[in-house]
This record gives structure tokens, sequence and C-alpha cells, in this order.
């Protein structure tokens, strides 16, 4: 190994350091500056939700794309927070953005919150459950009328009650 090699190692593993410990830093800050309706310990959203959708929830992970069942969700009803079960998205807001999350071009009124997402070296909004703070994913801007966003949200994040006739 020359010194380059050694420099450029060490370079790429302190960047990659201080991207886990900025996300780390994000994710635990804002969310304990902001207080919510309903509030439970890690032990207590743990018997709540499955292993997966606490890591999305609760600790802002991502699904990997293609995998949620409410991709293939058409029917006329609402989409809860697996968290708190608050409506968050309205089934006629849905569309196939083909990102491989199920994405909503607005959310219901009162629903969501929003925060500033700097992690992984970039700027984006992050979207949350009003009043558990559950994450639930990102809002783009490159989204259809008539509002022109994409909620791009974790299937895991939500579930789905179907209207009733």
């Amino acid at each position: 190994m020359n010194r380059r090699s050694f420099l450029l190692g060490s370079a790429a593993i302190a960047v990659f350091t201080g991207v886990v410990i900025s996300r780390r830093l994000t994710i635990a800050g804002p969310a304990l500056a902001e207080s919510f309706e309903i509030t439970r310990t890690e032990a207590e959203w743990r018997t709540v939700l499955s292993d997966a959708q606490f890591a999305v929830l609760r600790q802002e992970d991502t699904e990997r794309p293609w995998t949620s069942p409410l991709l293939q969700e058409h029917r006329k009803g609402v989409f809860h927070c697996a968290g708190c079960d608050l409506g968050a998205y309205a089934s006629e807001t849905k569309y196939d953005s083909g990102t491989g999350w199920p994405s909503f071009w607005e959310a219901l009124p009162n629903a969501v919150g929003t925060k500033v997402d700097s992690a992984l070296l970039m700027t984006r909004t992050e979207v949350h459950c009003r009043r558990c703070g559950g994450h639930f994913g990102h809002i783009f801007d490159d989204g259809p009328p008539p509002t022109g966003k994409r909620h791009c949200i974790n299937g895991l994040a939500l579930s789905f009650r179907p209207a009733t006739a």
C-alpha cells in the first residue's frame, strides 16, 4: 500500500463516518426537540410495531423499493399511520410514480408534518405523522398536478383501510 492509497482510503472512511454520524444526529436531534400528541418509549413502540416498521417509523430507515404490498393497493379508502392510526392519505391522491414506493400528490388536512433532512449529503423535505412523529418518507417537487408534489412514502409506515360502501 502506498501513501496515496492510504490517504484516499482514510478520507473515504472519514466521509462515510461523518455521514453516518450526521444521520444519527439528524434523527435524534429534531425528533427529540418536537413534541407529539402520542409519545411512547422505545420499548412501547417495539410492542406495537414490527421490527421493519420500527426501523422506518422510529429510526427513519427506508424500505427496499418495489417491496410494499401497498404499491398494488387501488381500492378507495384511506392510508393510515401504522404507528398511531391517524388517517394520512386518501386513495384518490395515490398515483404510480414508477419509483418503487407508494406515492401521493397530497396528504389529508392536518395529517403530516415536515422537517429539513440534511442526511446523505443532500437536503430533502422529510414527511412524518403530525400526531406521533413517525417517519413516512420524503416530499419531492416532481409530482403530478394539481400540487406538483410527490410524497414518496414507505409502505411500512402506512396501513390501508378500505372505504365502506
